[in-house]
């Protein structure tokens, strides 16, 4: 697997731009959603079985994050709280290069038993938070 930069090629999908406008859009949704009072979403896996899904937690845990409220963020889902750290980093590397018209990052020539083995992270992940979601004595509902 190789991480390399370069300039986006003509005709290239600029996956900089495309991310950037999904995530803020979905930023900007979800906050005219809460803030003109609808409900809040509800999970259908907990009603139905009283246990919390793997991303039980998650909008709780975005509102302490845009807050300023990193552990309790954390504390909510962990794993929501990475994905959601995770994507402001990204927003802010491509605004920057978007801006600067700078190189892109790009991973190339990776390897199927590489991917195989970040799917299997992934999966791991999923699984650690699922059971800290299951083992921790709060009520999502």
């Amino acid at each position: 697997m190789e991480i390399c930069r370069r300039r986006a090629r003509p005709g290239e999908l600029d996956h900089e731009l495309l991310w950037l406008s999904v995530s803020l859009g979905g930023l900007v949704a979800a906050g005219a959603w809460l803030s003109a009072g609808l409900p809040w979403p509800h999970c259908l896996f907990l009603a139905v079985t009283g246990w919390p899904c793997v991303s039980c937690g998650a909008t709780r845990a975005a509102i302490q994050l845009l807050h300023g409220h990193f552990l309790e963020a954390f504390r909510w889902n962990p794993l929501a709280f990475i994905a959601f750290s995770a994507v402001i980093l990204f927003d802010i590397y491509a605004a920057i290069v978007l801006v600067a018209r700078a190189p892109r990052l790009r991973i190339s020539n990776a390897t199927s038993t590489q991917k195989r083995s970040i799917r299997f992270l992934i999966l791991i992940m999923l699984a650690l938070n699922w059971i800290y979601l299951l083992t921790r004595s709060v009520s999502y509902s």
